[in-house]
């Protein structure tokens, strides 16, 4: 039944889109996090050393999702390596879900570290952590800007964008901390800012998290029905019987099907195959779609187990 359609690429996925601009944030928070680790250490400051270490897991974050794009890119343009039937796509959500848990391990380091603080601060210099706190501010910024339009696009990418936007949250905490302390003098504000940064990243790693895990298990996307995809297929004229329908992500951007539709006998397979997946790609964004067509007096299917 290979007549009358294709089975061509739908275009370059969501995260490779933007891999260029995923190297160049990796190289900018990379590049301040060192600055960032020394100066927090230099002046003392939980808050910086706080940021740095978050901006350190930004960094393997970044470097992660890079090389997990890369390896599924290698992957799928070789065809010598047949035992991966679909390539290395899902590396890019397995780089996602380390993501979250690099963010849980800061963010709880940091919220120790602020408790034991808040019993005795520790003098704090002022203005070297304006200085460097506000740079990190404009790195963290240039980062967010680049990662944007990726993070609506690629699950990859929005792991990304989240601990970048995290971090930038953290510089401007940071930065508010070192105005305090230069005009009051007050030390605890530095705990209690390093504790703020640790909370506001908790929440956004547990849903990027619950993503990466719904598509590692092959949960159906969230915003496909498969009730309606099952009652769509079923209405296409010819079509009596639809079953052993299948509905994952692979990556993001990257949706797929599969199901077996019976058809009264006599009715042209070919039509209902192209119709199928017409109504699969218009009306729900998948592109890819395995279907089987099979004459209503076929028998064998209801001998599946699962």
């Amino acid at each position: 039944m290979g007549a009358g359609h294709d089975h061509g690429g739908i275009g370059q996925r969501a995260g490779a889109r933007n891999q260029r601009r995923l190297v160049l944030a990796f190289v900018l928070i990379l590049g301040f996090f060192v600055v960032e680790a020394v100066a927090g250490v230099l002046t003392n400051s939980l808050a910086l050393v706080s940021d740095a270490g978050h901006m350190l897991t930004d960094a393997i974050g970044l470097g992660m999702a890079v090389a997990a794009i890369q390896l599924a890119t290698r992957a799928a343009t070789r065809t010598t390596d047949r035992s991966r039937t679909f390539g290395l796509y899902r590396l890019e959500i397995l780089a996602a879900f380390v993501n979250s848990l690099l963010l849980v391990g800061v963010a709880l380091f940091v919220l120790v570290e602020a408790a034991r603080r808040l019993t005795d601060p520790p003098g704090v210099l002022g203005v070297p952590l304006l200085v460097v706190s506000t740079l990190g501010l404009i790195v963290n910024l240039v980062a967010l800007a680049l990662l944007r339009q990726g993070s609506k696009e690629s699950l990859n990418v929005e792991g990304a964008y989240l601990e970048v936007l995290a971090d930038t949250l953290g510089s401007v905490g940071v930065i508010v901390a070192a105005v305090v302390i230069q005009t009051t003098g007050w030390s605890y504000i530095d705990p209690i800012m390093g504790a703020g940064i640790g909370v506001f990243i908790l929440p956004r790693t547990w849903r990027l998290g619950r993503q990466a895990v719904r598509i590692l298990i092959q949960a159906g996307p969230p915003d496909i029905d498969a009730a309606g995809v099952e009652a769509d297929l079923a209405g296409l004229e010819g079509v009596v019987d639809v079953h052993d329908l299948h509905l994952w992500t692979l990556t993001s951007g990257m949706e797929v099907a599969s199901a077996h539709l019976m058809v009264t006998v006599g009715t042209d397979s070919h039509r209902i195959l192209d119709q199928a997946r017409h109504l699969l790609q218009e009306g729900y964004g998948i592109a890819h779609a395995t279907l089987q067509v099979e004459p209503a007096d076929h028998r064998g299917c209801d001998e599946m187990v699962w």
